[in-house]
């Protein structure tokens, strides 16, 4: 399926392009969601999305689709069908940046000028950083439900395999949701207990995190699931190479006086989680900051150099889990900020780091784990209702049928529900 850019209206043109109140670069959760609700709060602006695909991917539900519970289709639409009314579709990719001059350069040779710009390109998944990984993808038991084709891989794998080795990875932080690389294993685990073969199958996580999970008090429940169904839990194991064809995996182990080992695992299934980084049109731009994010504060979501411009979503350079549950609160004070940029105001609205990680523990559970900077918790419910510290039947409802209602329907829409934009000076 392919679609094409709608036509390009008549702006204003300058000598280097078109020029727009706003320009969104990147059409993924967090362009929509911040581009929808700014012109849900202002008609008449002129904005424009920037985004080469076509296509639109709710990643949040692949880890379904490796779990067997979604279809791969229901994971993709149209993006031509998400972008807001007022918007316009620019089917291109930023290839460069001049904040200086207010310039965006694109893949089709042209510029576009702004007022007010903001930056929601995600990230770079970095196959090609694991020796060997990127040729045996999708075959030879290698599998990821980080990429939309290979999910349903995972799925297959998991059942199809009736005895041997399943090993799952997690690389270095960052990296988009944090809680999935445990989910694809909790729920292949699940699924092999619920066929009997539990006992036929050695499951090991290798992560090179030096711990399970970096919120403490989600830890004891999650390490009740590695203990119920007998992980093999290796931390700050970090995949290195692939041999898909021998079936073997090589990771390097650091101990705890910091000394370095290598050490090979025969695999049956091995699922990856490939290490990720900030995309190289923002590492080489002027935007970038510490790790070649783009240097935003962490309240505002303000470029610290450049006063026109913000970031959200896996791109910005700040400590929250970079989740879909935390773009769904930062749109929001994004968009008030860029208006209240646009009429020449300061900042209005702070975010608060909220990030969430429905982790799926078995199928019909999940512990849904809430945290905001510092990994302070932050409930959306209260817990009488709903205790994050524990598998509930209620959170998995919750990821199952409401949040990707809430993702195509809500937040994509410009609709706020419970997370109105927190007003700067005022109590939380």
């Amino acid at each position: 399926m392919t679609d094409t850019a709608p036509s390009t209206p008549n702006l204003a043109s300058t000598a280097r392009g078109l020029t727009y109140d706003v320009v969104v670069v990147g059409g993924g959760a967090a362009g929509l969601s911040t581009a929808a609700s700014i012109l849900k709060r202002r008609g008449g602006i002129t904005l424009a999305i920037i985004e080469p695909s076509g296509s639109h991917f709710y990643q949040p539900g692949w880890t379904l689709v490796g779990g067997g519970v979604f279809k791969q289709s229901q994971t993709r639409r149209s993006e031509k069908k998400l972008i807001p009314a007022g918007a316009d579709w620019v089917q291109a990719a930023a290839t460069g940046f001049e904040p200086e001059a207010n310039l965006v350069h694109l893949s089709n040779g042209s510029s576009i000028r702004y007022e007010v710009l903001v930056v929601a390109t995600g990230l770079t998944l970095d196959w090609d950083a694991i020796e060997g990984l990127s040729e045996t993808l999708g075959r030879n038991g290698v599998t990821s439900n980080y990429r939309y084709d290979l999910a349903p891989y995972t799925w297959q794998m998991v059942q199809t395999l009736g005895r041997g080795n399943a090993v799952f990875t997690q690389p270095p932080m960052p990296i988009k949701c944090a809680g999935a690389p445990q989910k694809a294993m909790y729920l292949a685990c699940d699924a092999w207990r619920r066929r009997g073969l539990a006992d036929n199958i050695n499951t090991s996580f290798h992560t090179a995190t030096p711990g399970l999970f970096g919120v403490k008090e989600f830890v004891p429940p999650l390490m009740d699931y590695i203990n119920r169904y007998h992980i093999d839990l290796c931390l700050k194991s970090n995949l290195t190479k692939v041999d898909g064809k021998g079936r073997i995996a090589t990771f390097e182990n650091v101990a705890q006086d910091g000394s370095k080992t290598t050490s090979e695992v025969e695999f049956d299934m091995l699922h990856v989680v490939p290490p990720q980084r900030a995309p190289d049109v923002i590492r080489n731009s002027a935007l970038a900051g510490d790790g070649g994010w783009v240097s935003v504060d962490p309240a505002t979501l303000r470029h610290t150099k450049f006063a026109n411009v913000f970031a959200l979503g896996d791109v910005a350079g700040t400590s929250n889990a970079k989740t879909a549950a935390a773009v769904r609160v930062q749109a929001p004070v994004v968009a008030v900020n860029v208006l209240a940029t646009l009429d020449h105001k300061p900042a209005v609205a702070d975010y608060d780091g909220y990030g969430a990680c429905p982790l799926t523990v078995e199928r019909g559970k999940i512990v849904l784990a809430e945290f905001a900077y510092g990994g302070k918790l932050a409930p959306t419910l209260p817990t009488w209702l709903l205790n994050g510290r524990k598998p509930t039947h209620l959170a998995w409802f919750l990821k199952e049928w409401v949040m990707p209602a809430l993702y195509w329907d809500g937040m994509l829409r410009g609709h706020e529900l419970m997370v109105a934009p927190h007003k700067i000076g005022t109590p939380r």
